[in-house]
């Protein structure tokens, strides 16, 4: 008798402890994941633009920003984020008054946790992933928006504007 009643109690445990983690795991958040050259301005102007969207609408989705460059804090950017990055993020209404991250080198790991992959840029990523990582076996959707040097930041920014815009829009009642 009290043999079945521990086994009893183990199933019980057990379907519990199932359920639970079934809960938490619908519950989990997808990660986007946006790439770009350095990390410093596109990428990071997506990334925060969906963040607050999506922290807005309740959805349970969020992303990280990685750059593709053989070292990020080496290509001559100044500072965590470009300053004309946080300017056009204030013109969108996203809060910038935190302090943010220095840019972040994309890893296999980041791949591999993404529910999403958007590089901002085919003609200019597209290789650069080829190249550095080709173990990528997902699709990656990509955005053709230049870097500052070929379109205005003011401009490159409306669109990912857009962009993030139309993303968020399609994720609403969507489950991750």
């Amino acid at each position: 008798m009290k043999i079945r009643q521990n086994i009893l109690q183990i199933i019980i445990g057990s379907v519990v402890g199932l359920l639970g983690l079934r809960y938490l795991l619908r519950k989990e958040k997808a990660k986007v994941l946006f790439l770009c050259t350095g990390n410093y301005y596109r990428s990071r102007v997506a990334e925060e633009l969906f963040n607050y969207l999506v922290s807005k609408k309740g959805l349970h989705y969020f992303a990280i920003s990685r750059g593709l460059a053989n070292d990020v804090n080496q290509v001559g950017n100044v500072g965590a984020i470009a300053p004309y990055a946080i300017e056009n993020l204030k013109k969108m209404g996203v809060p910038t008054n935190k302090r943010y991250s220095s840019p972040e080198n994309l890893v296999e790991k980041d791949f591999l946790t993404a529910k999403l992959i958007i590089a901002l840029n085919k003609i200019e990523h597209a290789p650069l992933i080829r190249k550095k990582h080709p173990y990528l076996n997902k699709d990656i959707v990509y955005w053709d928006i230049p870097d500052v040097d070929k379109l205005p930041a003011e401009d490159a920014c409306k669109i990912i504007e857009k962009k993030v815009l139309e993303l968020v829009s399609t994720l609403d009642n969507k489950v991750p």
